[in-house]
């Protein structure tokens, strides 16, 4: 499965110009979805320049399988944000996990205050007469500071569209609320948003409702248990059963269907490389590796082969195999080496540790402690190109942002291995990790294959 992705999380400043994050995109269902934290979102939503920005639930797919122009508008939106859990559960189909769930109700309120912090000022336009003004008092009494450059309603007041962006624009607002329901709000912001001056477009669906008291958000509780859809069906059964209730198990055909689609080829195809070439390369090899055993034995007491617990694909535990390259006490002696890692950040390595063995400097040099981890991949464990397999106590240490290198399983070789293994450090280690998750494909993976021969001839951080 391929992922098209950008990749700039902080604001970073050159001289005087700033500049501003970009925001990692997902594929999810063919669409490309904003896959970052809601501080990171609402940086890049607010910074200088036009952007119109929709947001995308398991409704909005139903509609988009059905509605040609509402799919054209999304294509050409400048970012789309994931919205509830059916769109989380949909990434998860094809195995992949989104940062946050970015829905409006949620982002909004954040992304208001800190507009009002600018010295922004915002517009609502839509919802029924009155609903606008009485959502724009509750913002003005909950977000001090906060400018309301105008309101319109989405009905007489939406009737001539000339009109309506006349009064928008005239209001010098910064930002532009629209909230006519999916999809004639989208539709509405694709077709007139060249006219338009507000910086920022967001179409917002029922959430003035929400603001002006006319629809009660379900409990937090409810909210937490990922079943606010459940709410409000509980709460406009008439109106929300057809989208609830048949939407849900469209979805859910379609979902699975997108994930069959897109990631089976792929994976069979991933899946049939690595069992031909670990199979080829266990019977080829295995004068070597006998010839291994014996050397390891031979200068030390204790097995030949070392197991340990690794962490796999989305956080499960395996057995990892490789040669013995250290003394048998090893693990006992690893915290006091510790301090004395060459290595910044949480993967421990040093160069001059004590505890590898002379057959070990040898087997590490060119990467042979590793080949009886070709049983792990026929197992199904780990692949041929994946992610380092991670320890445990390294992984309780990781960040949200580490966490994602986890949604792939591990693999034999990758990016980190053939561009200096332990001579990269752990965070850009998570980068390349997070772009091959995002952007693999066999083309990349018989590339990095082929690159791990040069990375082993020349041992380039192999210690």
């Amino acid at each position: 499965m391929e992922h098209r992705f950008s990749s700039f999380d902080n604001i970073i400043s050159r001289g005087a110009t700033p500049v501003y994050p970009k925001l990692d995109q997902r594929s999810v269902m063919d669409i490309d979805l904003v896959d970052a934290t809601p501080e990171t979102t609402i940086k890049y939503l607010l910074q200088p320049g036009q952007r119109t920005v929709f947001f995308y639930n398991a409704h909005c797919a139903n509609l988009r399988a059905t509605d040609v122009g509402y799919s054209q508008s999304l294509a050409r939106a400048d970012q789309i944000l994931p919205d509830g859990i059916g769109i989380d559960l949909a990434a998860r189909m094809q195995g992949d996990e989104l940062t946050a769930n970015l829905n409006g109700t949620d982002l909004l309120p954040p992304l208001l205050t800190a507009a009002a912090r600018q010295g922004k000022s915002v517009f609502l336009f839509g919802a029924r007469p009155g609903t606008a003004e009485m959502a724009a008092r509750h913002l003005a009494t909950r977000i001090p500071g906060l400018r309301i450059a105008g309101t319109l309603d989405g009905y007489e007041g939406a009737q001539d569209a000339d009109t309506a962006i006349d009064t928008i624009n005239t209001s010098d607002a910064d930002i532009l609320l629209v909230a006519m329901g999916v999809p004639l709000q989208e539709l509405w912001l694709d077709r007139y948003g060249p006219k338009l001056l507000p910086d920022l477009r967001m179409a917002v669906g029922g959430l003035f409702d929400f603001w002006a008291g006319n629809v009660r958000r379900a409990p937090l509780w409810v909210r937490k248990s990922k079943c606010e859809w459940v709410w409000r069906l509980a709460m406009e059964p008439t109106r929300m059963a057809k989208r609830y209730l048949l939407g849900n198990f469209a979805f859910l055909w379609r979902a699975s269907w997108s994930a069959m689609r897109n990631s089976s080829k792929y994976a069979i195809h991933k899946r049939l490389i690595d069992i031909v070439i670990s199979a080829s390369a266990l019977i080829a090899l295995s004068p070597l590796l006998l010839l291994i055993w014996a050397a390891i034995r031979l200068e030390s007491p204790g097995a030949a082969i070392f197991s340990q617990k690794r962490v796999g694909r989305n956080g499960k535990e395996f057995t990892l195999f490789k040669f013995r390259s250290m003394h048998v006490d090893a693990s006992e002696k690893r915290k006091e080496l510790l301090a004395a890692s060459d290595r910044d950040g949480i993967c421990f390595k040093a160069r001059n540790d004590p505890r590898v063995t002379r057959v070990g400097r040898i087997l590490r040099r060119y990467s042979l402690d590793e080949l009886p981890q070709i049983v792990n991949i026929l197992s199904g464990k780990m692949a041929l190109v994946g992610p380092r397999p991670a320890l445990p106590e390294e992984v309780d240490a990781y960040s949200q942002r580490a966490l994602r290198r986890l949604s792939v399983k591990p693999g034999l070789t990758g990016i980190w291995q053939v561009s200096g293994r332990a001579d990269i450090d752990f965070d850009r280690m998570v980068d390349m990790d997070i772009a091959y998750a995002r952007s693999r494909s066999i083309l990349l993976d018989l590339a990095l294959i082929s690159m791990t021969f040069q990375a082993v001839f020349k041992g380039r951080g192999a210690y």
